[in-house]
């Protein structure tokens, strides 16, 4: 079975992201964003999804490295997605962190939206703003394109509802794209997706 794998680079006046991954990968990641806890979510991401993630960046703000990550991460899935045939196309996962609870859905249908509810309640989660971790996953959906909902239902420390979240959407996807073997071309009734 072939392995299904992509490398994009992203190169505007502001950032420069390249991304390599292999979905059949042992959860690996390598590289550094420059802001550690957006690292820690991308290996997280790696790990649980059981995908090797490679991200090398740099850009003027941080603001604009984390959009653009997240753009340039969501063009290679979708670019290793392919035309999609065979795939699940749905995932789900519920996770718990210590006191917080997180659940992802994902449809990894051509249709681009994202709603990211993780109740965030300070500006900034050790050395990454707070917004920005929502942005990462709307230029994720965005790009990919995916549906995707994350949603916190319940936690009292940030970081633990973040890194639930991403746990969350981690599985929701590997359980999306992995192969059906009873599954012959596009995962929908019409055919095409």
């Amino acid at each position: 079975m072939e392995r299904r794998e992509s490398s994009v680079t992203r190169k505007t006046g502001e950032t420069r992201v390249d991304v390599r991954l292999v979905l059949e990968g042992e959860g690996r990641f390598s590289g550094s964003t420059g802001i550690k806890f957006f690292d820690h979510i991308l290996t997280l991401l790696a790990y649980h999804s059981l995908m090797d993630l490679s991200v090398e960046a740099g850009w003027d703000l941080k603001h604009h490295g984390v959009e653009d990550i997240g753009i340039t991460l969501g063009q290679a899935l979708g670019e290793a997605l392919g035309d999609r045939s065979g795939i699940a196309r749905f995932g789900y996962a519920i996770i718990p962190m210590d006191e917080a609870l997180a659940e992802a859905s994902v449809d990894l249908v051509k249709r681009p939206h994202a709603k990211v509810d993780i109740g965030l309640l300070n500006a900034s989660i050790e050395d990454m703003v707070a917004e920005d971790i929502i942005h990462f996953f709307q230029s994720l959906a965005h790009s990919i394109p995916a549906v995707i909902h994350i949603n916190v239902r319940y936690g009292l420390n940030e970081h633990h509802k973040v890194e639930a979240a991403v746990k969350a959407l981690a599985i929701a996807l590997r359980n999306a794209w992995q192969r059906e073997q009873r599954r012959r071309g596009a995962p929908s009734s019409k055919g095409v997706i």
